[in-house]
């Protein structure tokens, strides 16, 4: 199988599910399983979350609901045991995420089904499947860039609140003298909000200065790596990039034949939030791959 196709990615995270399911008790960390599936871990998650059409941690919670259906209607075992073993030590929560999930809570379940008879929900078989999102019209590129120097606030928490990183880094006298209508305003996301909790989230705001820039006043400087990028404009609100994040990792970069490299991905922000409304905001999104061999 030649590398780097469609079929190697869906390779790669079957035999992750397969991972998943066969040490489902066990504390898996994304780390580990970005290491079966062969994937740097800054990237794992997206693509697993692009293809199988869930987070990880969906992912397992689903197959722990549907092993407790199964016990439910096959063994003897305590709903409060099998609650415990779905991770819920809290039978109310347990009852709760099975109800939503099944339509039903699980001592009802248990009572309609025990004998046998069948259920649209106890019967679906998710545990090896892989979403094909099917088209739309996005298009994504390839490009080289050259290294770029810019000077940056760093930003921890909900992404709704880097305003604040922002008008720091153009308030600074410096950052406004040395910047231009040449100049980018970038930012740098390394997390995934699907994985991390919000106020874990690191967000660097950041815009393209030379290297003659002084850090200070709580402005830092940095180098953001050159090299090759896969390209996707998004048209819209800051709060539907998400979908575009998906959409590149789960339908286009598992059909490119490229791989991605461990590091951020950036956004440059192509119109002015002040100027322009909402669903016309312009943002390029920049997600950085691994050279050819």
């Amino acid at each position: 199988m030649r590398m780097n196709t469609r079929e190697n990615y869906e390779d790669r995270i079957l035999h992750v599910q397969i991972y998943i399911q066969d040490r489902l008790d066990e504390d898996l960390s994304l780390e580990e399983l970005a290491e079966v599936a062969c994937f740097s871990p800054f990237h794992f998650h997206r693509i697993f979350r692009g293809m199988v059409g869930e987070s990880v941690k969906e992912y397992i919670r689903r197959l722990k609901l549907e092993r407790a259906a199964q016990q439910l209607r096959h063994s003897n075992r305590s709903i409060q045991d099998i609650s415990m073993d779905a991770g819920y030590e809290n039978q109310g929560s347990f009852t709760r995420i099975f109800s939503n999930i099944f339509g039903i809570p699980p001592l009802e379940y248990r009572k309609t089904f025990r004998n046998g008879q069948k259920d649209e929900a106890g019967e679906k078989k998710y545990i090896l499947s892989i979403q094909r999102p099917g088209g739309g019209n996005m298009e994504v590129s390839i490009k080289e860039f050259d290294e770029m120097t810019v000077a940056f606030v760093r930003h921890t928490g909900p992404y709704q609140d880097v305003g604040k990183a922002w008008e720091k880094l153009c308030c600074d006298q410096q950052v406004r003298t040395m910047s231009g209508p040449d100049s980018l305003a970038i930012g740098i996301c390394y997390d995934d909000p699907d994985v991390t909790e919000e106020e874990k989230i690191r967000y660097e705001a950041c815009v393209t200065v030379d290297d003659s820039f002084v850090p200070g006043n709580g402005i830092s400087r940095q180098k953001i790596r050159g090299g090759d990028y896969a390209v996707m404009f998004h048209k819209g609100r800051f709060e539907d990039l998400l979908k575009s994040y998906r959409w590149i990792y789960g339908e286009w970069l598992p059909g490119s034949g490229r791989e991605v490299e461990a590091g951020p991905s950036l956004e440059i922000y192509l119109t002015d939030p002040d100027k322009v409304p909402p669903e016309e905001m312009l943002t390029e999104i920049r997600i950085p791959l691994k050279s050819r061999v």
